[in-house]
C-alpha cells in the first residue's frame, strides 16, 4: 500500500516488487474489500489511519 500511496501504477508496484500486475490488482481489491473502501484512494486513507501504512518520509 505505501507504493500504492505514492500513485504508483499496478504495473509499477509489479515491478518494484517482482509480481505480475495482475497479483497487485487482486491484492488491492481484496484488501479494498475487507477494509470495506469504495475505490483505491480511500484504500490508501484508511490504512494510514489505521497505521496499517506509515506515512513516506516528508510526507
Amino acid at each position: 500500500m505505501a507504493l500504492a500511496a505514492l500513485g504508483k501504477s499496478d504495473h509499477e508496484i509489479a515491478g518494484r516488487l517482482v509480481l505480475s500486475p495482475l497479483t497487485v490488482r487482486r491484492h488491492i481489491s481484496r484488501a479494498t474489500t475487507k477494509l470495506h473502501a469504495r475505490d483505491r484512494a480511500q484504500l490508501v486513507v484508511i490504512t494510514h489511519q489505521s497505521g496499517l501504512v506509515r506515512p513516506a518520509a516528508g510526507g
